[in-house]
């Protein structure tokens, strides 16, 4: 963006009729919180094969409204971000005839995590931390809850993203192997040694930012370490993402932060630096929990300078090899696309880092008028 836009306009830069592009869309509506609209930009170079003139539509914050609206052709696709299917309708889409064979589930550059506050007592300790994290059921919670094909995760970094450790089973192993009873009496150990038999003592705030899906797994994970620490009470919370952020910084006060908060990291660019340094550096804002261990931090940032990449995997592997051993954070899953198109959307592909290519796609016009007995 031209620093002269920004200076010219402060915070209101990104509006309709303000912010400057040059792809093959520009920002025509955005009605904050109520809907947003792009529309055909008549000057980018490749104008002419842009089928699609005008992408949009409301802004919904609950899946089950979005999806009811789906189903009643109001709008063409159910995509994130925050518009994938219900948690509690999957199987039902994957067991209808129609709704199965619009139904998309294919590998994603992203992680879904909770973030300990590192610095906040009870989880400035790193036992209690892999405590929680062992005690969660990933394979579970995706059989029953996310039902989206993801992968259980052990580390931070996805498959995909040059230095990801998730095919050695090594890192971060107290959370994948044995059965999960395996894992719920490691656990009950680790909590022991903290100092906390069976979750005594502890009562804690799990937060996510407010959102149905976010909320059911919640449900679920708030469930399995009450199972295994019954004597813990853990109670969830929500905020609007706005407020939530703005919790969430690491200078944001520590005793206004919940115990455990709800977050997830997609690739910018398929690099471990975007990652572990870019995210986790202690000198990072994105880095909520606070996490700080010299060790890692010298590795993520000899690996950003370091022109072998050979030596930056290894690198990047003591690093994921530190940062899941202090239990920094609990990597729950890799996510995976989960999204729907109208039989009538042709040419939908997506792209593993960055926007879609939406000027690729294209609409049968008179497919979706014939759906719509027009």
């Amino acid at each position: 963006q031209p620093q002269a836009t920004i200076e010219q306009y402060g915070n209101n830069w990104t509006e309709a009729g303000l912010i400057v592009t040059n792809g093959p869309y520009t920002l025509r509506k955005w009605n904050h919180g109520a809907e947003i609209w792009i529309e055909k930009n008549p000057l980018w170079v490749n104008a002419k094969d842009v089928q699609i003139e005008l992408f949009g539509g409301p802004i919904i914050q609950e899946e089950s409204t979005a999806m009811a609206m789906y189903e009643k052709n109001e709008v063409d696709m159910m995509a994130d971000p925050g518009w994938s299917p219900p948690l509690p309708d999957m199987d039902r889409i994957k067991g209808d005839p129609v709704l199965s064979k619009e139904l998309t589930i294919a590998p994603r550059l992203c992680t879904y995590y909770y973030g300990f506050v590192n610095t906040k007592k009870p989880f400035d300790n790193p036992v209690l931390r892999k405590a929680f994290s062992a005690a969660i059921d990933r394979q579970s919670l995706i059989d029953n809850v996310t039902k989206g094909d993801q992968i259980p995760a052990h580390s931070f970094m996805p498959p995909g993203i040059f230095g990801n450790v998730a095919d050695d089973m090594s890192i971060g192993a107290y959370m994948v192997e044995g059965t999960y009873a395996d894992r719920v009496a490691q656990a009950q150990k680790l909590i022991e040694e903290a100092g906390y038999p069976m979750g005594k003592g502890l009562d804690l705030v799990l937060m996510h930012n407010t959102s149905e899906a976010h909320a059911q797994i919640a449900q679920a994970v708030q469930a399995m370490w009450k199972e295994a620490f019954p004597e813990a009470n853990i109670t969830i919370e929500n905020q609007e993402w706005a407020v939530y952020l703005k919790t969430l910084l690491p200078e944001s006060p520590d005793a206004d932060k919940p115990d455990v908060y709800r977050m997830g990291w997609c690739a910018d660019y398929p690099d471990g630096n975007n990652w572990v340094n870019e995210v986790f550096n202690p000198k990072s804002g994105q880095n909520y929990a606070k996490y700080d261990n010299p060790d890692f931090t010298k590795a993520i940032e000899e690996a950003a300078f370091e022109p072998d990449p050979a030596k930056r995997l290894e690198l990047y592997k003591q690093a994921e090899t530190l940062f899941m051993e202090d239990g920094g954070i609990a990597p729950i899953y890799y996510y995976t696309f989960v999204r729907m198109y109208k039989p009538w959307m042709t040419k939908v592909t997506f792209a593993p880092v960055g926007g879609d290519p939406i000027d690729q796609w294209q609409i049968d016009w008179e497919a979706k008028k014939a759906a719509l007995g027009q």
